[in-house]
């Protein structure tokens, strides 16, 4: 018997009385209780309260340091611009990115509760998924925005207007759920009569999809759909941008202009690697190496799911002039308040 499937079978042991299934049902229905059991750090459960102290400072970080930029981007006019605008659409999106999960995974550390029901689960995956999807297009909209800062700078003010930001960020909203909503209805047509075991504390498709006992092929070619139109595209577009930003600051004079439109797009690179690479790993974990041990896809999971929302308020507050002073000043301005 394989580590996973002992694992399997010990919380399947200790939530046998938490769970209602009729033992005749082989699908998920309306009238029939049905719940997941969601999975902590694999033998590390007797130390889950000691866990919880890192994963909540990573969750503090994550929500201070966004609702920090939404401020300062909100409450500074000189940052009413395309580039703070789209960054402000990175912050929320990492804002609700963490709110997704935070519930479940502190719950399961704090208090051992590892049971979801089959709506909170589908609801958590579909934000979990959308906001995920919307951080790559936040990214990439943001690579366009560079690109006409650096490419076609006296075109700037005219092509990237403030309308022409909210209706992009519109459609980076509409279209992250139209690309969800049907793999949710794909999947909740189907019937979950293996084992309620997910490998995560959090619900992820791809970890719902292996406890179905129906055909997947059209859940398969669709997410297969999803993932070329935006895992795939989204990035190839990215670097197509980068490359012509590149051949245009190649083009430049002077050293010194070359490094300072290198350092203009440096945050965004970053980003895009905090999050591409996470990404890339959970997605590798899942395909290629099924039987590696539980904490191995935990913990590449976790990852995916902290870097972004934790590291891109750091990495912008750092790195960006503006938001670093905008931060010192909002400091500044509480402590007056305070005395």
């Amino acid at each position: 018997m394989s580590l996973w499937q002992q694992h399997a079978d010990g919380i399947l042991m200790r939530n046998t009385q938490m769970l209602v299934l009729p033992s005749s049902s082989m699908a998920n229905t309306t009238q029939d209780p049905f719940y997941f059991i969601l999975t902590g750090i694999p033998g590390f459960e007797a130390h889950h309260i000691w866990i919880s102290i890192p994963f909540c400072c990573l969750y503090t970080i994550s929500i201070m340091g966004n609702t920090t930029i939404l401020t300062v981007i909100c409450t500074e006019p000189s940052l009413v611009q395309p580039m703070y605008l789209f960054l402000s659409m990175l912050a929320l999106t990492d804002l609700g990115l963490t709110l997704s999960t935070l519930p479940t995974v502190m719950q399961l550390l704090w208090f051992n509760n590892q049971i979801i029901s089959f709506e909170g689960c589908f609801a958590q995956l579909f934000f979990l998924h959308t906001f995920s999807f919307m951080e790559s297009s936040v990214l990439l909209a943001m690579s366009f925005d560079r690109y006409v800062a650096i490419c076609r700078p006296l075109h700037y003010a005219t092509t990237l207007t403030n309308s022409v930001v909210g209706r992009i960020g519109l459609a980076i909203l509409c279209r992250c759920v139209l690309a969800v909503l049907p793999s949710l209805f794909l999947l909740k047509r189907l019937p979950f009569c293996r084992s309620h075991l997910l490998s995560h504390s959090y619900c992820l498709h791809q970890d719902m999809i292996r406890l179905v006992c129906a055909d997947i092929r059209v859940n398969n070619w669709y997410a297969f759909a999803v993932v070329l139109l935006i895992i795939v595209m989204d990035p190839l577009l990215i670097a197509l941008s980068y490359t012509f930003i590149l051949k245009s600051i190649l083009c430049t004079a002077s050293w010194t202009e070359r490094l300072r439109a290198l350092n203009n797009c440096l945050s965004h690179m970053l980003a895009v690697l905090v999050l591409y690479v996470p990404m890339v790993g959970v997605s590798m974990t899942h395909r290629f190496a099924k039987h590696a041990p539980p904490l191995v896809h935990v913990i590449v999971a976790n990852i995916y799911l902290l870097a972004p929302a934790v590291m891109n308020p750091i990495i912008y507050s750092v790195k960006t002039k503006q938001i670093r002073q905008g931060i010192f000043r909002l400091i500044s301005q509480r402590s007056m308040h305070l005395r």
